[in-house]
């Protein structure tokens, strides 16, 4: 599957703490529910077990919203979610 990255979702990755492999796994093996405006919010959990802005988490939430496109998938932004 294509997952190809929007400016402004690679400019969310960085400022919210996930990572390009994170989003790309997490569109080709999350779970999957629609969104607005067309979209499908893709949604997975990752181990982190780390510190995010001053407090410790042991898991990391990464929602990543797409598009359909010939082949694959374009995710506009990246939400990161810390429990």
């Amino acid at each position: 599957m294509n997952v190809r990255l929007h400016p402004h979702a690679r400019e969310r990755i960085a400022e919210r703490g996930a990572t390009v492999a994170e989003v790309v796994g997490t569109v080709e093996h999350g779970g999957r529910a629609p969104a607005k405006h067309g979209r499908t919010c893709f949604q997975r959990n990752f181990p982190f077990g780390a510190e995010w802005l001053g407090r410790r988490y042991a898991n990391k939430q990464v929602l990543a919203y797409a598009v359909p496109e010939a082949g694959g998938w374009l995710v506009i932004t990246v939400i990161v979610r810390y429990f």
